[in-house]
């Protein structure tokens, strides 16, 4: 038993040569949702970053999502090509985005926002963990709808048969990624920032994020068929799983460090 992949186009539209994608909707999205669902966090729990701040503090995050996820991709996956064609580097219309990569622009651009506004720093990184789920869910979404990423072979009930894949049967692993990085994450966070242990205890919040993140993209990636020009590293280790670990571990680090400070 198999699903057929639904007949869904990866553009939304089309305006003469400008094409509106999903992949574009879903970060457009993405961002837009947290950065309203910010704003009300914000006012809810005064933590006394203005509207000017936050549309900067916005920015900052979206430069860092866009920098360091087309960095981190020509780094990590581009194995060689971007350097004999140097102008797609620019042509990230044609996909070719880390996540790993987008978590280390995000990173450094708050270090950037902290600094210039002289706030803690991992305050910052709480308040945008909370809602990064959101844009990972809805990019997860779009990936499937590209019919990308797809996973391993198998021949479990729901499996689905995409074409880019030989029309074999495969793990929709983008869904997997979707209810488990996305959904499941987003709950999880938002349970524990009602607690005002967890609210007090700066770093609780970017810790989780990042260890539920590393152990479930670790988990995926046995579904998840690896990307054909990189393969295997070693034996059944993907170069996603060998990636997840520096942040399984500086989430450990920052949830460790945390709890033992004091409220303040």
């Amino acid at each position: 038993m198999y699903i057929d992949f639904p007949n869904i186009s990866p553009v939304v539209f089309s305006i003469g040569s400008f094409s509106l994608r999903w992949y574009a909707l879903a970060y457009l999205f993405g961002i837009l949702a947290a950065w309203g669902l910010t704003k009300r966090n914000i006012d809810k729990y005064n933590l006394g970053i203005s509207n000017a701040q936050l549309d900067d503090l916005v920015f900052y995050t979206t430069l860092g999502i866009i920098l360091g996820g087309r960095l981190g991709y020509i780094i990590c996956y581009g194995q060689g090509y971007f350097f004999k064609y140097p102008l797609e580097i620019f042509a990230v219309w044609h996909g070719g985005m880390s996540f790993h990569g987008g978590i280390v622009g995000v990173i450094l651009g708050l270090y950037l926002f902290a600094r210039k506004y002289k706030f803690p720093f991992l305050m910052v990184t709480d308040i945008v963990a909370l809602y990064v789920p959101i844009g990972i869910f809805l990019g997860r979404l779009a990936n499937f709808i590209n019919g990308e990423l797809w996973g391993r072979v198998t021949d479990v009930a729901w499996a689905v048969k995409f074409p880019e894949g030989g029309y074999l049967p495969r793990h929709p692993s983008q869904i997997y990624e979707a209810l488990s990085e996305g959904i499941f994450m987003f709950i999880i966070l938002g349970l524990l920032w009602r607690k005002a242990y967890v609210r007090s205890h700066t770093g609780v919040i970017s810790a989780v994020f990042l260890i539920i993140y590393a152990c479930s993209r670790i988990c995926m990636e046995f579904f998840r068929e690896p990307d054909a020009q990189i393969g295997f590293i070693y034996g059944h280790v993907t170069l996603g799983q060998i990636l997840s670990l520096p942040f399984l571990l500086l989430g450990i680090y920052i949830l460790h460090q945390a709890i033992q400070s004091k409220e303040p």
